[in-house]
C-alpha cells in the first residue's frame, strides 16, 4: 500500500500527462510535415538512394541468414550479393543494350520515312482538314523530322540533352555506390533511423514496424518477381509466337515497366503494339498480338499478381489510382516506386493506432 500512494505522489496528474502527450505528440507532427517538405524540395536526386535502399532492403536478411549461419564476416556476403546485382544488370544491359542501339541508329538516319510508315498505319493513304489545311502522312512525319532537327540543332537544347545524360549516368554510378553503403552497414543504418523516433513514441512505432516489415518485404520481392515473370512471359509471347523484332528489349521493357503501376503496363503494351504493327503482315497478326497482352494482363493481375504480393498487401484499385497520381505529381518517378509502399505504411500505422485506442476506451 506504501509504495503504490508512493507512486500515485510521483506520478503526474492526469492534465499534465495529457498536455504532454498533446505536446509530444504536435512535435511528431510538426516534424513530420518539415521532412515531407524537405523530401520535396530535393525530389530530384531521390531516385539513386530510393533504388538503392530497396535493393538494400530486399537483399539485407539474405545477408543477415549468411553471416548468421557461417560465423564469417558480414560485409563479406555484403559485397557477394552487390556483385551479384551489377553482373545481373550488366547482363541485363548487354541482352538490350545492341538492339537498342541499332534500332535508335535506325530510326535516327530515316526518321521521317519511320515516322510516315507508323502514321500509315493508322491513317492509311487517307487525308484530312485541319484548319483549312489538308494534312496526309507525309506531311505529318515532315513536320514531326522537322521539329526534332531544329530541336538538336538549338544550342541550348543540345546543352541540355547533355547535362541530362551526364546527370543520367552520375545517377546510375551513385545509385551502386548507394547499394554498396547500404548492404554493408544495414545494421547501423536501421538503428539510426530508430533513434531518430522520440523515446515516447518508439514503443508505438516498433509495434507498427513489426506489422508492415514482412507486407513490404513481400511487396518487393513480389514486385521483383512479377517484373521476371512478365519478362519471361513477353519473351515467349513476343519473340516465339508472335516473332517481333528486338524480342529481348521488348521484353525487358515490358517487365521493368510492371515496377510503375497503370502507367508501366500502358506504355510497355503501347511500346509493343506499334512494333507489332509495323511488322503486321495481315488483320491476324493485330489479333494475335491483342490476345498475346490481354492474356499478359490477366495473367499479371488476376493469378501471379495475387499469388506473389498476397492478400495484406492489397490496397483498392481506386487508392492505388490516387496514390500514383498523387506520387507522380509530387515526387516523380520515385512517387510512382514509393506510392503503395507509403500508403500500406499509412495503412499499418493507421490500424496500431486506432488498435491502441480501441484498447485504451477510458
Amino acid at each position: 500500500m506504501k509504495n503504490q500512494l508512493d507512486d500515485n505522489r510521483r506520478a503526474p496528474p492526469a492534465g499534465i500527462r495529457d498536455r504532454e502527450e498533446l505536446r509530444s505528440s504536435a512535435t511528431v507532427i510538426g516534424v513530420v510535415i518539415a521532412l515531407a517538405i524537405f523530401v520535396y524540395l530535393v525530389r530530384d536526386i531521390l531516385f539513386p538512394f530510393v533504388f538503392a535502399g530497396i535493393l538494400a532492403y530486399v537483399c539485407t536478411p539474405l545477408v543477415d541468414w549468411l553471416t548468421a549461419r557461417t560465423h564469417w564476416p558480414r560485409w563479406l556476403f555484403a559485397v557477394g550479393a552487390l556483385v551479384a546485382l551489377m553482373a545481373l544488370a550488366a547482363v541485363l544491359v548487354f541482352l538490350g543494350w545492341r538492339p537498342l542501339l541499332h534500332e535508335v541508329a535506325r530510326t535516327a538516319a530515316d526518321l521521317q520515312g519511320r515516322v510516315e510508315l507508323l502514321v500509315r498505319q493508322f491513317i492509311g493513304d487517307s487525308t484530312f482538314k485541319l484548319l483549312g489545311q489538308t494534312i496526309d502522312a507525309a506531311q505529318i512525319a515532315t513536320s514531326v523530322s522537322d521539329g526534332v532537327r531544329d530541336w538538336f540543332s538549338a544550342r541550348g537544347s543540345m546543352l541540355q540533352a547533355l547535362v541530362y545524360s551526364f546527370a543520367g549516368l552520375f545517377a546510375i554510378i551513385l545509385s551502386w555506390v548507394l547499394l554498396g553503403y547500404f548492404l554493408i552497414d544495414a545494421p547501423r543504418i536501421s538503428e539510426g533511423l530508430f533513434w531518430l523516433v522520440p523515446p515516447h513514441h518508439r514503443p508505438f512505432v516498433h509495434r507498427v514496424w513489426n506489422d508492415l516489415n514482412p507486407i513490404l518485404r513481400r511487396y518487393f520481392v513480389g514486385v521483383a518477381l512479377v517484373v521476371a515473370y512478365a519478362s519471361i512471359f513477353a519473351y515467349i509471347g513476343l519473340g516465339f509466337f508472335l516473332h517481333l523484332h528486338h524480342a529481348v528489349l521488348l521484353a525487358l521493357l515490358t517487365g521493368i515497366l510492371e515496377v510503375l503501376p497503370i502507367f508501366g503496363p500502358f506504355a510497355s503494351a503501347v511500346i509493343a503494339g506499334l512494333v507489332a504493327v509495323r511488322q503486321a503482315a495481315g488483320a491476324w497478326n493485330i489479333i494475335a498480338y491483342v490476345i498475346y497482352a490481354v492474356l499478359l494482363r490477366v495473367s499479371i493481375d488476376e493469378f501471379f499478381g495475387p499469388i506473389v504480393l498476397g492478400k495484406a498487401a492489397y490496397v483498392r484499385p481506386v487508392l492505388v489510382i490516387f496514390c500514383f497520381l498523387a506520387g507522380a505529381i509530387l515526387f516523380g518517378i520515385v512517387g510512382i516506386v514509393l506510392a503503395i509502399p507509403v500508403a500500406l505504411t499509412i495503412k499499418m500505422s493507421l490500424y496500431e493506432l486506432y488498435k491502441e485506442h480501441d484498447s485504451n476506451p477510458g
